[in-house]
């Protein structure tokens, strides 16, 4: 069993990854709900992500229990209207979970730049018989 320095050991945990947000679905539902900081109709959020009324739901239930999204149901015209926000503590969980890919993107560059180079370079190496 190798052992591993304490310099690398967990260097790729990322453990900045909300598990809650690190979903296609949610992702989508609060990219929309912080580009539109005073909220979207359920039909407007439902139209953005691409998805159907039960799988919006389900997913606004999720985001709505941890504290991300306050739903609020109203009227518009006598019509049922169910109005979706960011909250402020889902927005600061979303912009930390951002910069944890923007560490993912930061070391898979490094990382593929640095296997690029010395790779080439080992393969330019001469054999020597």
């Amino acid at each position: 069993m190798k052992s591993k320095s304490s310099s690398t050991e967990g260097r790729f945990a990322y453990e900045g990854l909300d598990r809650v947000i690190h979903e296609r679905a949610r992702l989508s539902i609060l990219t929309s709900l912080i580009t539109h900081p005073k909220g979207l109709t359920f039909s407007d959020l439902k139209q953005l992500c691409a998805l159907t009324d039960g799988n919006l739901s389900r997913h606004l239930g999720v985001l709505q229990r941890a504290k991300m999204v306050d739903i609020v149901k109203g009227q518009d015209h006598n019509r049922p209207q169910t109005l979706c926000r960011i909250t402020p503590s889902g927005r600061n969980r979303y912009l930390e979970y951002v910069s944890t890919l923007e560490q993912v993107i930061r070391d898979a560059a490094k990382e593929t730049k640095n296997e690029a180079t010395g790779g080439l370079q080992h393969r330019l190496t001469p054999l020597k018989a």
